[in-house]
């Protein structure tokens, strides 16, 4: 914590995602937070704080940041404002493409399939 108080496990457990992910979370807390002094900035609980770690999901945000921010990683965060967000931007401004009319996930696999075939053949024609 931040007075230095070393947290103790108090025990693990099992929780899946909305994709069906089983993650482990694991539980730390406090010993004695009542005669704390940074209490009020640490937590707003009226016993221990508790802290939950997922140290899959930390090894796996710390393997995405060393990825995006060596030098191809940078090179690839540079291009995409010229490859991707300029066509969303097309397609939403100049195309005046807001939102979906059709329901259900085929339909709109077809909508957005006529609007990407549209882009592509505005793109082709001012090409040429």
């Amino acid at each position: 914590c931040a007075m230095g108080q070393a947290l103790t496990n108090i025990g693990s457990y099992k929780k899946k995602t909305k994709n069906g992910f089983e993650q482990t979370i694991h539980r730390y807390q406090a010993q004695n937070c009542n005669s704390c002094s940074l209490r009020s900035l640490c937590h707003k609980s009226k016993y221990n704080r508790i802290i939950e770690r997922n140290y899959n999901l930390i090894r796996l945000k710390a393997q995405a940041k060393t990825l995006l921010t060596s030098e191809q990683g940078i090179a690839k965060r540079k291009q995409r404002c010229w490859d991707v967000e300029a066509v969303f931007g097309n397609i939403k401004h100049n195309m005046n493409f807001k939102r979906f009319m059709l329901r259900g996930i085929d339909k709109v696999n077809v909508e957005i399939g006529l609007v990407a075939m549209a882009h592509n053949l505005k793109k082709y024609s001012l090409a040429l």
